[in-house]
Order: C-alpha cells, then sequence, then structure tokens
C-alpha cells in the first residue's frame, strides 16, 4: 500500500523507531521538533494525523486551521490539557490520548519520592560525601507502617500507587469525586469526600489527578495550610495542581517537610528557590518513563493514528 497519508509528530521526538514500522505502509511520518504552534505551522498543510506530547503549551486554532485534512490528534500522554478540544471539535478533529501507558512507572516513582523523602536519602547520601558517617543525619526520621497517605485522585496510577503503599503498612486515603462508591471497599483503603478531610489527616500527600480548571492551584495555602505540620507533598501528576509560591512559602515555614516534584507549574523549571530548596527532590518530568514503558506509550499512539486513518473506531476518545 502506497504512502497516501501524512503523519506528524508535533514535538519531543528526534527519531520514528517506533511510528514507522506501525505506519510506514499507510503514511509518511513528519517530525517537526516544534516548541510552539508558530514552529509547527510549516508542517501542517497536508497533515492527517497529528501525534503530540508536551513541550507546545497549547495546540488550538491556529494548529486546526493550518491543518484542513487532519482527522485527528493523539495526545502521547494520560494528559490532554495541551489541546483545545473545542477548537478541534469545530474544525471536525477527533482527540484521543494513551490513557494507560505509564501506570507503573508513575506510581512507582511516587514511592521513590515517598520513601527518599521520609528515610532521608539524600541528606545521608550528602553528608557520606562530605566525610561523614553518623546515624544521627536521619535523627527523626519516622517508621512508614502506621502513618497515612493521602491520594488526590484515585484513577489507574492512583490506584496502582494505593497497592503498592499497602504494601509498607500505610494507612491509605483517597479523594476522588470522580470514582465510584464502593471502590475504597474493593482496594481495602479508606475514603475522604472533602480535600480538607484528606489533608487533615495525612502524614503525607501524592497528586495523582488531571489537570483541569477544577484542578488548578488545588494544592494552594489554604490547602497546604490544613497538612499536618511536617507533612510531605508528592506530585507526579501535573505541575499546576500546585501553587508553586505557596508551595515555597510552606517549605520556608516548616508547614511542609519536604516535597518531591516530578512537574512544575513552567517546564522547564525556571524559580531557582525550588531547584536548590535543600528538602526538596526534583525530577525532570520523568516520572512517565522507562524504556518499556516509552515503547509502549509511543506504539499506542501511532496504533490509535492507524486505525483512525483505516477508518476503524478509535480507543480512547477525549473528544468533546
Amino acid at each position: 500500500m502506497s504512502s497516501a497519508f501524512k503523519v506528524v509528530i508535533t514535538d519531543f521526538l528526534d527519531e520514528t523507531s517506533i511510528e514507522a514500522p506501525i505506519l510506514g505502509d499507510l503514511a509518511q511520518v513528519e517530525l517537526a521538533r516544534a516548541t510552539d504552534e508558530a514552529s509547527l505551522a510549516r508542517f501542517l498543510p497536508g497533515a492527517d494525523a497529528l501525534i503530540t506530547y508536551h513541550e507546545i503549551a497549547l495546540l488550538g486554532e491556529s494548529t486546526f486551521a493550518n491543518a484542513p485534512q487532519c482527522k485527528c490528534i493523539v495526545r502521547a500522554g494520560v494528559g490532554y490539557n495541551n489541546v483545545d478540544r473545542t477548537a478541534a471539535a469545530r474544525h471536525g478533529v477527533i482527540v484521543c490520548n494513551v490513557p494507560d501507558y505509564g501506570t507503573e512507572e508513575v506510581a512507582d516513582h511516587a514511592i521513590m519520592f515517598l520513601l527518599a523523602l521520609a528515610r532521608q536519602l539524600v541528606p545521608s547520601h550528602e553528608a557520606i560525601r562530605a566525610g561523614g558517617w553518623d546515624y544521627r543525619t536521619v535523627l527523626g526520621t519516622p517508621r512508614l507502617r502506621g502513618k497515612t497517605l493521602g491520594l488526590v485522585g484515585c484513577g489507574r496510577i492512583g490506584t496502582a500507587t494505593a497497592l503498592r503503599a499497602k504494601a509498607f503498612g500505610l494507612d491509605v486515603l483517597f479523594y476522588d469525586p470522580l470514582v465510584p462508591q464502593g471502590v475504597d471497599k474493593a482496594l481495602g483503603i479508606r475514603r475522604a469526600h472533602r480535600l480538607e478531610e484528606l489533608l487533615e489527616q495525612s502524614d503525607y500527600v501524592s497528586l495523582h489527578c488531571y489537570l483541569d480548571a477544577t484542578t488548578h492551584h488545588l494544592i494552594d495555602a489554604r490547602a497546604l495550610a490544613s497538612l499536618r505540620p511536617g507533612a510531605l507533598l508528592i506530585n507526579t501528576a501535573r505541575g499546576p495542581v500546585v501553587d508553586q509560591v505557596a508551595l515555597l512559602e510552606a517549605l520556608e515555614s516548616g508547614q511542609l517537610g519536604g516535597a518531591g516534584i516530578d512537574v512544575v507549574e513552567r517546564e522547564p523549571l525556571d524559580d531557582e528557590r525550588l531547584r536548590h530548596h535543600p528538602r526538596v527532590l526534583l525530577t525532570p518530568h520523568s516520572a512517565f518513563y522507562s524504556v518499556e514503558g516509552f515503547v509502549e506509550l509511543r506504539t499506542k499512539a501511532a496504533e490509535e493514528v492507524r486505525r483512525v486513518l483505516l477508518g476503524e473506531p478509535v480507543r480512547n476518545s477525549v473528544s468533546l
């Protein structure tokens, strides 16, 4: 079959070793390596489908207007807040995501942050590198068993995190108004029906919610003040779920004992106070990644595009 279609990968990737074998008999696959809509524009004429990652802040009206043949846009990832679904619908473009590729990786990453912060891994490491060898570096470290981990969001990743946390003997509590009643019983965990209820009970809080208008700055100064003094905060969800200014203030005051941060409000990180804060652990939006997980993500995104080009039903539409 000839390459009758054109598929544009808008950003992030610099090779097509996964996508080309899946789409090559149908389409020409082009890499745009764009950083914004303006730099993407020249690749759009003739595009039948787009695969997008997270380096372009928003794909909206101008993108879809410049791609009149576009049938679908697949967000290679779980979140799709950088795709204007209203504009896509106006131009008849199907919007899809890949909701199930990095569940294990992100849950593992959240637990990694929890263990490293609670067990004071980095202070111990740095003290030894500086020439020390003294257990008193970790004085005040608590026992994990019996402590309460509050999960904000209990979808795929939140559930996977809950199961891992239970193995450490943590008392797991979640808040998620979108989850049906009874999930707490099925998982053997507890449910809070208000965010404040969860925050007041939690020694550790891990965020696993989607970013939209209802969750933007969900963790603000008021929420942080509701935490138990010295609590730990982990964010592997989306940066703007947390008010970064309020986060720094809570760290400085001691209300927050520490934070494990994989995502920030503006990426790449441009806040030097956060970058160098002694009680903050940072990773560069990498919680999603493993060799296997990245292959799975790219494979599923390309396969969704293939279904659209062949006129088959899509599996993960998030269109309006």
